[in-house]
């Protein structure tokens, strides 16, 4: 009997042992898969959160009356205005871009902005060029020349501008840029694992505004802005980028001599 109990003792710690270490393995083998896509979920979160604030604080002032009217009354109708946004959360992302002035950026509604006296802001390489870009920054604009026929017809400057190790903050695995990037093309849906939220050092520069003469079209102007890019990227960017050397680059030595 006494041998029949060690026996059964000592299968149960083998079994014990096996599925600790079957987790490891476990956890080990889906950690790439678990980094790569807790990033967008993450921001995801965040982007629902600000949505569900913006919603609940365009009712502030009806919520501020009921509080001074009765607490109690006030937090039901806190409650209830949690409860809207949360049912108009699907197309709370629009709220959201009319909060910051983002719009879809037709030509001719850019052109309005421009001619209103605002500054517009314009990312010709877009989500394809923020996914698959690499930590050697090429400039992956393709074709694009909407932003160019902006410029030119509402008679406006175009300034440069390049942020020093944006590629370092977040990136994109190899293999996602390979395996991904026909499928983003045919669908045009953004399913590219990231990676990153990295704390280097970001610093923005402008180069000189490039002015349109009656001579450019979009095609020769786009490539001018495209040119003035590229140089600012040569001037102010370690190519390739490194991580290390971005986080480096907030150290008080590195900051000071910069």
């Amino acid at each position: 009997m006494y041998n029949l109990t060690v026996c059964v003792d000592y299968i149960l710690q083998q079994v014990g042992q096996l599925d600790i270490d079957y987790l490891r393995w476990v956890v080990w083998l889906t950690y790439p898969i678990i980094i790569s896509f807790l990033l967008p979920l993450i921001l995801l979160v965040f982007l629902y959160a600000s949505v569900l604030f913006l919603l609940v604080y365009r009712q502030r002032h009806r919520l501020r009356d009921a509080y001074a009217h009765d607490f109690w009354d006030g937090a039901r109708k806190t409650l209830a205005a949690l409860w809207d946004g949360q049912g108009r959360i699907w197309h709370g992302w629009r709220l959201l871009m009319e909060v910051f002035h983002v719009t879809p950026g037709t030509v001719q509604s850019c052109v309005d902005v421009l001619k209103a006296g605002h500054i517009l802001t314009i990312s010709p390489g877009g989500v394809r060029e923020a996914l698959f870009g690499d930590e050697y920054y090429h400039v992956m604009w393709a074709k694009r020349t909407g932003f160019a026929k902006v410029a030119l017809q509402a008679n406006v400057p175009v300034i440069p501008m390049f942020t020093m190790n944006s590629r370092e903050a977040f990136r994109t695995p190899g293999w996602g840029r390979s395996l991904l990037r026909k499928f983003y093309e045919i669908t045009r849906l953004p399913l590219v694992p990231i990676y990153g939220f990295f704390p280097v050092k970001l610093r923005t520069y402008l180069g000189k505004p490039l002015y349109p003469s009656s001579d450019d079209t979009p095609e020769t102007f786009a490539s001018k802005v495209q040119r003035a890019v590229e140089a600012l990227v040569k001037r102010h960017q370690q190519v390739p980028g490194s991580v290390v050397k971005a986080l480096l680059d907030r150290m008080p030595w590195k900051i000071k001599k910069s």
